[in-house]
C-alpha cells in the first residue's frame, strides 16, 4: 500500500506568518491555486488557513479581511500525518477530523501538505488495478492440454 511519502509532491507547501492579514493568505492562496496555508511563527508551524476558514471566521463573521490578522482566524488545532503513514490511514484521518488538507511531517518536520483529492485519485488507481486483476483472475481461460493421440 503507498505512503504518503510517496504520494506527496516533496515542498508543496506554501507558507504566511501570522502577523498577516486575511487579504495578504488569500492572495498567497488564489495566485498558487490552493485551498489552505501554513501559517508560521518565525520558522514553527502554528496554524492553518484554508478556504473554509475565510467563509466560516472571516466572511460569516463580518470580518473585514484587509484589517484582520491570520492569528485571529487560522485553525490552531492541526491533524498532521506522518510520511510513513499509509494513504488510507490519511483518508481516515482526514474523514475523523473533518478535513480536506493534511501536512505531512516526519521526525517533526513538515515536508508538505496532501489533499484528499490527492488521496482520491491514488485510492482510485489502486482500485483500478483490483478490478484488473480480479477480472483476469474471473474470465482467464483455463489452460488445456494437448489431447492425447489415439
Amino acid at each position: 500500500m503507498k505512503k504518503l511519502r510517496d504520494i506527496m509532491r516533496h515542498g508543496f507547501l506554501f507558507m504566511v506568518q501570522r502577523s498577516v492579514v486575511v487579504t495578504e493568505a488569500v492572495h498567497v492562496m488564489a495566485t498558487h491555486n490552493v485551498g489552505i496555508v501554513i501559517v508560521l511563527d518565525g520558522e514553527r508551524m502554528v496554524g492553518v488557513f484554508s478556504e473554509r476558514d475565510v467563509v466560516r471566521r472571516v466572511v460569516d463573521r463580518g470580518l473585514d479581511p484587509a484589517r484582520t490578522p491570520i492569528e485571529d482566524v487560522m485553525t490552531t488545532d492541526i491533524v498532521v500525518a506522518d510520511a510513513d503513514d499509509d494513504y488510507q490511514s490519511a483518508m481516515r484521518k482526514m474523514d475523523q477530523a473533518n478535513i480536506r488538507h493534511l501536512p505531512v511531517v516526519s521526525e517533526g518536520r513538515l515536508l508538505s501538505m496532501i489533499s484528499i483529492r490527492d488521496l482520491i485519485r491514488v485510492d482510485m488507481q489502486d482500485k483500478g488495478e483490483e478490478i484488473r486483476y480480479l477480472r483476469e483472475y474471473l474470465f482467464q481461460a483455463p489452460q488445456t492440454s494437448p489431447r492425447p493421440e489415439r
